[in-house]
């Protein structure tokens, strides 16, 4: 329509046009890259401290307690920090919620390096509380922006994730050498944080709405069912958390198990970025095939059995076939894009989305928290391995279980 202003034709003006913080991310390649930067800031903070713990209780001069603890932390970090991430989201929305996690990951990283051993915990405290909200929400933007391309998002985003781990435990502990200590080799993961940071804050940027639109009645939403009273939502946090638990206590403890089997630390770190790489072609194929059926059940048991034999192998014989008991565990590890992807999965919409990563990941992973802190108390207590192990090989057969329930093709 044109109105006439002395004899000239102009346009009517449209409605104004802002961000809605609640609205879906804007899907683009800008925007999945984005997604794969900040996810490969979500494993490094963990695993490159696990590959040079024994120089860093060293160094310190703290107790086996005290590192039992530090292996502890993440997993309890990222299931209570979690439940804030839904608080977080709504408040500032999905964009600005991860920024900010993002920002605490940076800083996190860079200060725990430039103190004593409550300066390492704090610092490790505030990188793995960003990490958990990053965690919690990015099945929710997959959910929301690509809701046709969940396994392959999921798939790519978790390949990053695990193929950043292994260079976690594999570049740390050469940077160690070269540098003369655990500190640089720690600290150049902030860079990777600041530039996660960057490439979030550029390219994360909700839907519009117009301004002066006419309101429309909305309904209200119908009553949700609490997940607490779902079967199947506990069956997801439940597998998400036992596969959690072997993988925080793998991280954690294998390269002491390996180094007392003979191994040396470099080796060690080889071989634990060999059971993260493993991760990555499992997360762009597996994952991806694995979504698309309707079950999951068998890929859930299956891939967990795997991961029984390398525990049963560093039990029986740690130097025998090292390599071999790596690429057994880093199969093992392999269920984790699956159970990332169940959560969007056994959901219908992005809300039960956003409740179920909450809960899976938030309860999962106190669970997961758990493991490395009994693990690293039986060997303390024992001076050994083998009850250390034989609670892993116990919460696999748990976990082959709950799997086959957990991937049936039902919804919450």
């Amino acid at each position: 329509m044109s109105v006439i202003v002395e004899g000239m034709p102009t346009k009517t003006a449209l409605p104004a046009v802002v961000r809605d913080h609640k609205a879906a991310l804007v899907p683009s390649v800008v925007l999945l890259g984005a997604i794969l930067l900040v996810a490969a800031n979500l494993r490094p903070a963990v695993t490159s401290l696990g590959s040079v713990l024994d120089e860093v209780r060293t160094s310190l001069h703290v107790s086996p307690a005290w590192a039992s603890v530090l292996t502890a932390l993440p997993g309890l970090c990222f299931g209570l920090a979690g439940f804030l991430a839904p608080g977080a989201a709504r408040r500032l929305g999905l964009a600005r919620a991860i920024g900010v996690s993002m920002v605490l990951v940076t800083v996190g990283v860079l200060v725990r390096v430039l103190d004593g051993p409550n300066v390492v915990l704090l610092g490790t405290l505030v990188a793995c509380g960003g990490i958990a909200v990053c965690n919690v929400l990015l099945p929710v933007v997959v959910k929301q922006s690509y809701p046709n391309r969940i396994g392959l998002v999921t798939g790519l985003y978790t390949a990053v994730l695990q193929g950043a781990a292994a260079l976690g435990f594999l570049v740390t502990p050469h940077v160690d050498d070269a540098l003369g200590g655990w500190r640089p080799g720690l600290g150049e993961w902030g860079l990777l944080a600041v530039l996660g940071t960057l490439g979030w804050t550029l390219a994360a940027r909700h839907g519009s709405t117009g301004v002066g639109r006419p309101e429309v009645a909305v309904a209200p939403a119908p009553a949700r069912r609490s997940l607490l009273r779902s079967p199947l939502a506990w069956a997801v946090t439940l597998f998400f958390g036992l596969q959690s638990m072997f993988a925080y206590a793998v991280m954690g403890w294998a390269p002491e198990v390996l180094m007392s089997g003979g191994v040396s630390r470099s080796g060690a770190g080889a071989m634990l970025a060999v059971i993260s790489v493993i991760g990555v072609p499992l997360s762009l194929i597996v994952a991806p095939l694995a979504a698309r059926q309707r079950s999951q059940s068998w890929w859930l048991a299956g891939l967990s059995a795997v991961g029984a034999i390398g525990v049963v192998g560093l039990l029986v014989e740690p130097s025998s076939a090292p390599w071999l008991w790596s690429v057994t565990l880093g199969i093992g590890m392999g269920v984790f894009p699956i159970a990332v992807a169940l959560i969007t999965l056994r959901t219908t919409t992005p809300d039960d989305t956003r409740r179920l990563s909450t809960m899976a990941q938030g309860i999962g992973y106190l669970l997961a928290g758990v493991g490395p802190l009994l693990f690293g108390i039986l060997h303390g207590a024992t001076g050994g391995w083998t009850a250390s192990l034989l609670l892993l090989l116990a919460g696999i057969a748990v976990q082959v279980v709950v799997g086959l329930f957990a991937g049936r093709a039902r919804f919450v």
